[in-house]
């Protein structure tokens, strides 16, 4: 069996910034390239800092000057901060698994942990990250994204899950330029305090599952509500 390493001694006091830890991951990737190193998550949490795929349009960043780093991964803009597990896979991909296979691999495993806290989520057709279906006059909602890069075969940058994060972050721009839904977390689903420590357990049995490359039976689309169109009024 393939042996994943874990290092996941940066939470709550001593969550590591976000250029150390990409520091970190471009110095675990050239390790992994050359086999040094065999597969490595990071697991921790980052002191409060927005971040810019490739993708972001200039109207999604914040409009009140707020700092953003800009970054070689996929993806639009997107927040982290305290409350909030953070995963970077430094992965190699086996030759049979494609980019969006394994982007769906990585939901997967956050699916699952979520279920073990027992909150039902699930992927929504044409979006990446973990959702929420539209229920009780509240839009879809997304409680993970999912940002990666892959170089000379070997992934890196990875997944961000709202445990108790403050969501008042998510108002000052457009997350993973969506417009049309809203940005959730664990304990507002759930009514109860979860940490990112709490939820780590859950998600490193899930990784180590779906890291194995086995081929695994994957968790339905939400399902999403149908509205009716209102018909124009004729003069």
């Amino acid at each position: 069996m393939i042996l994943v390493r874990y290092l996941q001694d940066w939470y709550g006091d001593a969550a590591l910034d976000y250029t150390q830890a990409w520091q970190l991951q471009r110095d675990l990737h050239a390790d992994r390239v050359a086999d040094r190193i065999g597969d490595t998550v990071l697991l921790l949490e980052h002191p409060p800092v927005y971040t810019a795929g490739r993708r972001t349009e200039p109207h999604e960043r914040p409009q009140d000057g707020t700092p953003v780093v800009d970054v070689d991964r996929g993806g639009k803009i997107t927040f982290h901060g305290p409350g909030q597990l953070v995963g970077y896979p430094i992965v190699k991909l086996p030759g049979h698994v494609l980019v969006v296979d394994y982007v769906r691999r990585i939901e997967e495993a956050l699916i699952r942990a979520l279920a073990d806290q027992g909150l039902a989520t699930g992927r929504v057709p044409g979006r990446s990250g973990v959702w929420l279906p539209e229920s009780a006059g509240r839009p879809e909602r997304k409680i993970a994204a999912i940002g990666i890069r892959v170089s000379r075969g070997v992934a890196m940058h990875g997944f961000s899950l709202n445990c108790d994060v403050d969501l008042d972050w998510y108002d000052r721009f457009v997350p993973c330029g969506i417009a049309d839904a809203g940005v959730t977390s664990l304990d507002r689903e759930v009514g109860r305090d979860l940490r990112p420590s709490d939820v780590a357990p859950s998600a490193i049995t899930h990784l180590d599952d779906l890291l194995t490359w086995r081929t695994y039976e994957p968790s339905p689309d939400i399902e999403r509500v149908q509205h009716a169109s209102v018909p124009l009024l004729q003069p």
